[in-house]
């Protein structure tokens, strides 16, 4: 029987925000936010944390968050998550969500609305997308390209499409859950580092160089990564209206 896992990759020496995993909201890691969160999947069958650092597995222990100690080569996240799956001895077919461990404000409801999607497509990878209607200049968000049925085209750090012959439109922002099957997953791992993904240092660009299928779907809401100190301030103001901490946070608040 196909399982649904999502597998959250996470180290401690991140490159533009040090130390970002174990950074606290109300008190909480960064880290154990995302997974709780990601718990509240009505989808997923199992959760794991994916890291190599002692002080995340140390926090883990704290909140009895379950985890596949990895190494510490890995290029990016994806890779890091292939070694997982291997370590769960996860069947083929099974569906691998990647959640980035940066995003404690992920909805549970877009995980399971990326899971529906992908059952029902044929794409290799998908990769859900948030509509922004307002033009922003951030390399820290990956945007992207897509045709009318749902097949990415391009990623990039820049502001693609460039609207040079008509007024500005929206973006597509890059959501930061990725979901393969263990083939898929096990198929991109199979590829060198490409050119575009080292100039751009965006780990999906391996897969479209190497002509994989990426699906797109548009989401609703609003969630962002945690790159630099500024999303960081942003995450802790936005924390203070957020009410799908009330479902979670009550109970580690009792751990601390």
């Amino acid at each position: 029987m196909t399982k649904n896992i999502i597998l959250i990759p996470t180290r401690i020496q991140s490159k533009r925000l040090k130390r970002k995993a174990l950074l606290k909201i109300e008190n909480i890691p960064i880290i154990v936010h995302t997974y709780f969160r990601a718990r509240l999947s009505k989808l997923a069958d199992e959760v794991y944390v994916c890291t190599d650092s002692p002080e995340i597995i140390f926090q883990l222990k704290i909140f009895k968050i379950p985890f596949v100690k990895t190494a510490s080569h890995h290029k990016n996240g994806t890779e890091r998550i292939n070694e997982a799956a291997k370590k769960l001895n996860l069947s083929n077919d099974d569906i691998i969500i990647d959640v980035q461990g940066d995003e404690p404000l992920i909805n549970p409801e877009n995980i399971d609305n990326t899971i529906n999607f992908f059952k029902n497509k044929n794409f290799e990878i998908v990769v859900p997308n948030i509509v922004v209607l307002k033009k922003f200049n951030n390399e820290s968000i990956v945007k992207i390209l897509s045709n009318s049925e749902g097949s990415i085209l391009w990623m990039s750090r820049s502001q693609i499409p460039c609207f040079y012959n008509k007024k500005f439109s929206s973006y597509q922002k890059h959501l930061s859950v990725i979901i393969f099957t263990k083939k898929s997953l096990r198929k991109y791992c199979s590829f060198g580092m490409s050119k575009y993904e080292k100039i751009e240092s965006i780990e999906l660009l391996r897969a479209i160089e190497n002509k994989m299928t990426l699906g797109t779907l548009s989401l609703g809401g609003d969630s962002f990564s945690i790159d630099t100190i500024k999303d960081y301030k942003k995450a802790l103001l936005f924390f203070k209206r957020d009410l799908i901490k009330l479902k979670y946070l009550s109970k580690l608040k009792n751990i601390c």
